[in-house]
């Protein structure tokens, strides 16, 4: 239980480092990070599916995205538009405003046993896999039908005609 709430406390503590560092390619360092801590959540609930997914997905796919976006913007502070005192000023009460409401929503929060301790098969790949191909196979089956789709429709998108000399 010690090891959940270091890794809660971690994430907290990165989460809220992305939101105050200046640097953009730090703040998006810090959030790979925060999806890290999330990828170890995942496991310590048993969900490894969902914590490969969030690996490979979030850390490996959009988050090196977002760092070729922010270094191919080159942004600097000489561009940054100047922030007035009044937008400084709503941000800060929203915030205590949302820091009110979460603290008013862990205090009426009760402590109950992990569900994972109960069942231990919950979460595993095995379960999912047999559930996606007995009971939702049309509807996996037309999802991949609609990927397949879209990715021969960017394809020819993407195609350049030859030019005829």
């Amino acid at each position: 239980m010690s090891l959940f709430y270091f890794i809660a406390f971690l994430s907290i503590f990165f989460a809220v480092m992305v939101i105050t560092t200046k640097n953009p390619v730090h703040s998006v360092l810090y959030l790979v990070i925060t999806f890290f801590t999330f990828t170890v959540h995942y496991i310590l609930l048993n969900a490894q599916f969902l914590a490969v997914v969030n690996f490979i997905v979030y850390m490996g796919a959009i988050m090196v995205l977002f760092l070729f976006v922010l270094m191919l913007l080159n942004l600097n502070k000489e561009t940054e538009p100047m922030k007035s005192v009044l937008v400084k000023a709503i941000g800060t009460i929203a915030g205590m405003c949302l820091l009110v409401t979460i603290a008013g929503s862990v205090k009426v929060l009760e402590v109950s046993n992990p569900v994972v301790l109960k069942n231990p098969e919950i979460g595993l790949v095995d379960n999912l896999g047999k559930v996606l191909f007995k009971e939702f196979l049309l509807p996996f089956e037309i999802s991949s039908i609609l990927l397949l789709t879209a990715m021969v429709g960017a394809v020819l998108l993407a195609k350049k005609e030859p030019k005829d000399i």
